[in-house]
């Protein structure tokens, strides 16, 4: 019954979120002569990640009612599949286009920058006046279409020294165009081989330019121009006050630079990045989660079904067959012990990687944790171990999560300090848990190996012992 009130609710979430898109959608299918764009690519570990994150910011941007057309710089490798439902389903007009090489990969690795060059394909827009270029780790707060009547190129130092690429404002042409793909060629130095160091070299005036104010009649303005750190602040601004307090701008664009797999779509980057909740919220108010809601009901009757199973059918040791010993039976227990503690370990790490990863947090956390126990009791079974002893890292995961979501800290620094505080009385708890299951299983091992009567068993014969 459950699972069928959770499908329903699920179903009704779906419609309710497609209906409002469809309605937003077709409320933007005009012609505009400006345009938000961003850019996909194939080949990066977090492919579907970046997709999903990229449908969700121009969802956004429908919910905002922008005067632009929304645009997608699709290479040519990326799914047809993908292209149709950003095409049908997200009112998006998505441009095809050749990858651009990248030779200056050998500085950067990383293969979510090995083709971040088509971020070029910008100036190539010559049907519109002015684009936003925007990579999909923005959030939008409000409406930013001001920023169009910036000049040739606009854009945001978030270093001091170095303007950031994640968003910034262009005079879309043609020379231009064939200029910075000349200037790859010849490979212009760059500092991180990434667009950002090219671009960065290329605009390398643009620190002494004057800074961006929308004119009040709406009129474009030529040239380059430094825009206010309000429309990309960057989110670590956000962690030392919980607040924002960025005095210039008028706070309309977040953004999430560093490390990839803390990005806030992904489920577990909320609580230790709170923002990551409001990206949650934006995309249950827009694209929904629908692609993975059967996934999670279908691990969530998978650890329920674990749990069941477990504690009606309890397996014992003791009752394995008895073998010839080879070696000491030290060596015996020293695996038995390495085993059960690997399957404790497996129990908390491999629910993490098969929950979907943009989930929303709540879902994927309560999801682990469930899946965590349910492993859990696995061991708890097989080796006949304490109950509390195993479960206490979940019960210190799932604390941690309250004190890390509490929202009643004055500041950031408060609440690292109260992060810290739980770590140093929770670590004991965690070593006595530890030892307490070292203990059991030594004692377990003894009593099987040594009484083997007190399952009504004939001792075994000389030279044999039990295997564990």
């Amino acid at each position: 019954m459950w699972r069928t009130a959770a499908m329903m609710v699920a179903l009704l979430s779906i419609l309710l979120t497609a209906t409002a898109t469809a309605t937003a959608v077709e409320q933007h299918q005009q012609q505009y002569k400006n345009a938000y764009a961003t850019m996909m690519y194939m080949g990066t570990p977090r492919d579907y990640e970046f997709y999903v994150a990229t449908r969700v910011m121009m969802r956004s941007l429908l919910r905002l009612h922008v005067k632009a057309d929304l645009l997608v710089i699709a290479s040519i490798d990326v799914p047809l599949r993908w292209v149709r439902t950003m095409e049908e389903e997200d009112g998006l007009k998505v441009v095809r286009v050749e990858n651009v090489y990248n030779p200056y990969r050998a500085n950067n690795p990383n293969d979510r920058f090995k083709l971040t060059m088509n971020k070029l394909y910008a100036w190539n827009l010559v049907d519109y006046e002015r684009v936003v270029m925007l990579d999909a780790d923005n959030l939008f707060l409000q409406n930013a279409d001001e920023l169009f009547q910036c000049g040739q190129f606009c854009a945001v130092f978030i270093n001091p020294c170095i303007f950031h690429t994640g968003l910034f404002v262009l005079q879309p042409s043609k020379e231009i165009f064939k200029d910075l793909l000349h200037e790859i060629e010849i490979e212009r130095p760059n500092s991180d081989g990434a667009d950002q160091g090219f671009l960065g070299s290329y605009f390398s005036n643009l620190l002494d330019m004057p800074m961006f104010h929308p004119p009040p009649n709406n009129t474009k303005l030529n040239g380059q121009y430094r825009l206010p750190l309000g429309y990309q602040m960057d989110a670590s601004y956000f962690y030392l006050k919980l607040r924002w307090n960025v005095p210039c701008g008028p706070n309309s664009v977040v953004t999430f630079p560093g490390a990839v797999w803390m990005k806030p779509w992904y489920w577990w980057s909320w609580p230790v990045l709170p923002l990551g909740f409001s990206w949650h919220e934006q995309r249950r108010n827009t694209l929904g989660y629908g692609a993975e809601i059967p996934m999670v009901i279908l691990e969530a009757v998978l650890y329920i079904s674990i749990i069941a199973i477990t504690r009606l059918a309890r397996p014992n040791f003791s009752k394995l067959c008895y073998r010839r010993i080879d070696k000491s039976a030290m060596v015996y227990h020293t695996g038995l012990k390495f085993l059960a503690m690997a399957s404790i370990i497996a129990a908390y790490v491999v629910p993490f990687f098969i929950i979907p990863h943009t989930i929303h947090p709540v879902v994927g956390w309560s999801l682990y944790l469930l899946g965590s126990f349910s492993l859990c009791t696995i061991a708890i079974n097989a080796f006949l171990l304490p109950t509390l002893a195993v479960v206490t890292p979940c019960l210190g995961i799932f604390g941690v999560l309250l004190v890390m979501a509490c929202p009643w800290y004055k500041d950031g620094v408060v609440r690292a300090l109260a992060v810290f505080a739980y770590a140093f009385c929770a670590s004991p708890l965690l070593w006595v848990s530890f030892t307490k299951v070292l203990g059991t299983l030594q004692v377990s091992l003894e009593r099987e190996a040594f009484l083997p009567s007190r399952l009504n068993d004939s001792p075994p014969p000389l030279g044999f012992n039990k295997i564990y």
